[in-house]
């Protein structure tokens, strides 16, 4: 159990075993896939969760097979992750083409981040009776467990390696049997799991290599964290004299505060050892570090405000919940850590409770996100539902899809619940584009029609598409082809859309084309090219004018268009044609249709 612990020979092959037996569960999903017992969606979350999980933490844990302890702690851990893993299931079940990503990606997150926590305790416990565990018998068992999958997988993918090199020198003498064979679902799944096995009993047998390597790593978060501190600390006294403004126009503002906040924590904790009296850096070092952790909370608080910023603006999200949920930890992290410079003892004594409380935090709030206690579904669906039915008209294709697709069989009933909702039913806009999200199998592909939440109003489309500075209106006709669908908008007929139109002779043909951009936040514009021809308006090609470097010379380029600052360029080479065949456009511009598109 103790990282000094010495594994009989009995148990080494069951580690080895056990990491075989998943790979043999895995490739028996894949091979059952729709068939008894795999037949629906939650039977297969729960065999995957339970296959990744619960063996993966007996591997790492077992010391003695005969421990009886170890087999009911391994059937309570079961129980929870059958129990979430049916949560989940029963949200993406009920609805055709139903994307699992949205939640399966945070569930499958959350029960990583769950074992990690647990396994310390669940290890000191078998080892001891007692779950009344040290610091630095967690701090030492957490460690041990990190880098022995670092080493599993490493392992298995060097041996992966070996093995390509294998099939790839064979190849040249023309015998492929090792390629196929390589690239049976059977042996990869087989020998995924056989490797992997050697890997983590290699991590659990060899200590001495894994204590090499972790004061290695110690070693480099003690070199780097001081320039870590220092950029912390000159960034948060930066903030008095910039103000907040910039964070906000940059829209990543939380999840670069987030990464350095917890890219702080972690370094800390590396440097921070319980058993040494002595400090690592020399006073002033400290000071600065001190410092750092001083302003901890401040980065969490400007990363909490920014979220909770977003979705005031614009309402729940599944990202938006795990992004505050995260937010909310890790201010949790950095209000323990801003006390640490304060205590008695040793240097950043204080550390060590604020760790132990955390960890407890950082449990609870994964397996309560997972299920139905606290369920970002469920308060997703509330705040997109009261927005949209607040303003029906403000409803986009991303809205609807995300509704149909992304937050399983209860997103799809708000969906038919907006739809049939009378503040909903008095647009028609808003009410197509829930009908035709609802018409939809599948995400992408399929065959479906694709959603058109678009302006088929010609009163709206003129009201919405702004004139460039000095230039004409567009011929009637433009404006009829434009709501036929008969040229290229650029998304130019979506309702949010910024769409700049600029009326200009560009080939001095002596008629008027039409020089259709949509505005990019941040990025620019995308332009479509229009002229009139004998089978009516139709589309010669597509101009992008995005940024560089910065979002000023963005805006620059939306200033230029609206001004209607362009320079026409004639191309360096003249267009070649050779008598008897018949020219092929392959620059930027299409040639005239012959019929009307």
């Amino acid at each position: 159990m103790s990282p000094s612990t010495t594994l009989p020979p009995s148990t080494r092959s069951a580690i080895v075993l056990i990491a075989l037996l998943q790979g043999l569960l895995l490739y028996l999903a894949q091979q059952l896939d729709g068939s008894w017992p795999l037949q629906d969606v939650g039977s297969r979350y729960r065999w995957y969760a339970w296959v990744l999980s619960v063996p993966s933490a007996i591997a790492l844990t077992v010391v003695d097979l005969r421990d009886r302890r170890m087999w009911l702690h391994a059937l309570l851990a079961s129980m929870v992750v059958l129990g979430l893993a049916s949560w989940i299931g029963w949200n993406l079940e009920g609805e055709a083409g139903l994307r699992s990503e949205p939640l399966r990606m945070p569930f499958s997150l959350a029960m990583a981040i769950a074992t990690f926590i647990s396994l310390p305790w669940w290890q000191h416990r078998l080892q001891h009776g007692h779950w009344r565990a040290s610091y630095d018998a967690l701090f030492e068992r957490a460690w041990q467990n990190g880098l022995t999958l670092a080493l599993a997988l490493l392992f298995t993918g060097l041996t992966w390696l070996l093995l390509w090199l294998w099939a790839s020198l064979f190849g040249l003498l023309k015998i492929t049997f090792f390629t196929e064979l390589f690239r049976q679902d059977a042996f990869i799944a087989l020998a995924t799991g056989t490797l992997a096995g050697f890997g983590i009993l290699i991590g659990r047998t060899q200590q001495r290599a894994i204590q090499i390597t972790r004061q290695v790593l110690f070693a480099v978060c003690r070199g780097l964290l001081p320039l870590l501190s220092f950029i912390t600390v000159i960034f948060t006294l930066s903030l008095p004299f910039t103000g907040l403004q910039p964070l906000w126009e940059t829209r990543s503002a939380a999840s670069l505060l987030l990464v350095l906040a917890l890219l702080l924590i972690i370094f800390t904790n590396a440097v921070y050892q319980h058993d040494n009296d002595q400090p690592p850096y020399p006073r002033w070092l400290r000071r600065l570090v001190e410092a750092s952790l001083l302003a901890l909370p401040v980065l969490s608080a400007l990363a909490l405000y920014a979220v909770w910023l977003r979705i005031g603006q614009y309402s729940w999200t599944l990202e938006r919940f795990w992004a505050l949920l995260i937010a909310v930890l890790v201010t949790g992290y950095a209000l323990g850590y801003a006390l640490a410079p304060f205590g008695h003892g040793r240097w950043l004594q204080r550390l060590e409770p604020a760790n132990r409380i955390m960890c407890w935090g950082v449990l609870g709030a994964a397996l309560l996100a997972s299920s139905p206690l606290l369920d970002p579904v469920r308060i997703t669906l509330a705040s997109q539902q009261a927005r949209l039915l607040a303003n029906p008209d403000g409803i986009t294709t991303a809205d609807a899809m995300m509704l149909r697709f992304d937050l399983g069989r209860r997103g799809v009933a708000t969906l038919r619940d907006l739809q049939q909702d009378p503040r909903f039913t008095a647009d028609a806009r808003a009410a197509s584009v829930a009908t035709q999200a609802l018409a939809r199998t599948a995400y992408w592909g399929g065959g479906e029609q694709v959603i058109d939440d678009g302006i088929r109003d010609l009163a709206a489309l003129r009201k919405r598409l702004v004139l460039a500075e000095g230039s004409a209106t567009p011929p009637d006709s433009w404006w009829d082809a434009m709501v036929a669908r008969k040229v290229e908008a650029g998304g130019c007929l979506e309702a949010d859309a910024r769409c700049l139109v600029t009326t200009r002779d560009f080939d001095g043909d002596g008629q008027a084309d039409v020089l259709l951009c949509g505005l990019i936040a941040r990025s620019g514009a995308y332009c479509q090219l229009h002229a009139p021809g004998a089978a009516g308006w139709w589309t010669v090609g597509s101009y992008a004018f995005l940024r560089e470097k910065t979002d000023t010379q963005a805006a620059a380029i939306e200033a230029a268009l609206r001004s209607g600052r362009l320079t026409l360029k004639a191309p360096r080479w003249p267009e070649l044609v050779v008598e008897g065949s018949a020219p092929i456009s392959i620059g930027n511009l299409a040639k005239e249709p012959r019929e009307a598109p």
